[in-house]
């Protein structure tokens, strides 16, 4: 199988823009959705063409296949790329299992712990041993749809982090990835990955905090640069300091946000007021036009909320996580708790630490 092909699934903004930039960089690229979201990627689906500009390559990028036929995408490469919201991985677990073979890998981009939930629901429908499943800390680029067949980025995240389970695989895995996306820097297990997304830490309080600007503007302002003020700051610094005492219980030593936004290139060396209005891409960032959007629908639900319960079944409480998951409920009149990814749900509810630790090493709890 040749090492030049690569499957991205998924068809929103990210997935576009990885395809067609992947193409333009000598991949041949299929990109598979699932037949009931077959939509977004309708307006290609006769001309394989995305038409990609901003500061990665630019032209018009021909991809291999548009599907969503999982069984063909599946088996045109041995590298998969997962791009989607975290609320979807389940659906595309269950599609892609009847279908993946020993040796594959498939990588969330990002993953939030995704990558443990991926691999209980293949462990469960029975698929294929030896499929390697990783997940990066953040998504590769800062990137929009321009049109429903062109895609924009405005920046691409330098040193991206990666988790792999088990993480026997890991170098192996990231050789793969860092191909296509150089500097890939390894974590120790999908945990550690997992505890350092970005988004989590930042958009929960920052999207609560601006709720009366963005309701009534409809998001006429610049999020980052306008709305991520000193005070939304200390906010977050607060959430921080929890994901890393999560984080410290499994032996493992993030880096704080402002570091985190400076070594993925995302603005200045600084704190995070100054990394952030520093940033080229970040400030060109308008704020969501609405509360229900991505920014709390999938980071409360699958970040603080399952950052939470996972810091809790390991004896970290995690207050100010649980209030803003509370607030963000009340304010979207939606409970979060109960659309939260779980220890369950990942599929190591009450394992020991040192079950788990063997289980994120070699893929097996005994």
């Amino acid at each position: 199988m040749s090492a030049e092909r690569i499957t991205v699934l998924g068809g929103g903004n990210t997935a576009f823009a990885v395809a067609a930039n992947l193409t333009l960089s000598g991949a041949e690229v299929t990109l598979c959705e699932l037949p009931e979201f077959e939509q977004a990627i309708t307006p290609i689906r006769e001309s394989f063409d995305i038409e990609l500009d901003g500061v990665a390559n630019s032209g018009t990028a021909t991809l291999a296949d548009v599907t969503t036929d999982f069984a063909s995408a599946l088996s045109f490469s041995d590298l998969a790329l997962l791009i989607i919201p975290a609320y979807g991985h389940g659906a595309f677990a269950e599609a892609c299992a009847p279908h993946l073979r020993r040796g594959q890998a498939v990588i969330l981009m990002p993953g939030t712990l995704g990558s443990l939930e991926f691999a209980r629901i293949l462990r469960e429908r029975g698929a294929a041993d030896g499929i390697a499943i990783g997940e990066v800390d953040t998504a590769p680029y800062v990137c929009r749809k321009t049109s429903p067949t062109a895609a924009h980025i405005w920046g691409v995240v330098s040193g991206l982090g990666l988790g792999v389970w088990p993480a026997t695989e890991t170098e192996r895995v990231a050789a793969q990835v860092d191909r296509w996306f150089p500097g890939v820097q390894t974590y120790p297990h999908v945990v550690a990955a997992g505890l350092a997304a970005m988004n989590p830490v930042v958009h929960p309080a920052g999207v609560l905090m601006n709720a009366g600007r963005i309701e009534y503007s409809r998001g006429d302002f610049y999020f980052y640069e306008e709305g991520v003020t000193p005070g939304v700051c200390r906010a977050i610094y607060a959430v921080d300091r929890e994901r890393l005492a999560i984080a410290a219980a499994f032996n493992v030593k993030l880096k704080p946000v402002d570091e985190a936004f400076h070594a993925a290139g995302f603005g200045p060396q600084g704190d995070l007021w100054a990394a952030i209005n520093g940033s080229r891409m970040l400030t060109q960032l308008r704020a969501p036009g609405k509360l229900e959007t991505r920014w709390l629908t999938e980071d409360v639900p699958y970040g603080l909320a399952a950052w939470s319960a996972l810091g809790e079944q390991y004896g970290v409480e995690c207050p100010i996580m649980r209030s803003l998951v509370d607030l963000n409920s009340v304010a979207l009149d939606v409970d979060f708790w109960s659309e939260a990814r779980t220890p369950a749900d990942l599929g190591i509810e009450g394992m020991s630490m040192e079950t788990l630790f063997r289980f994120l090493k070699t893929g097996h709890g005994s």
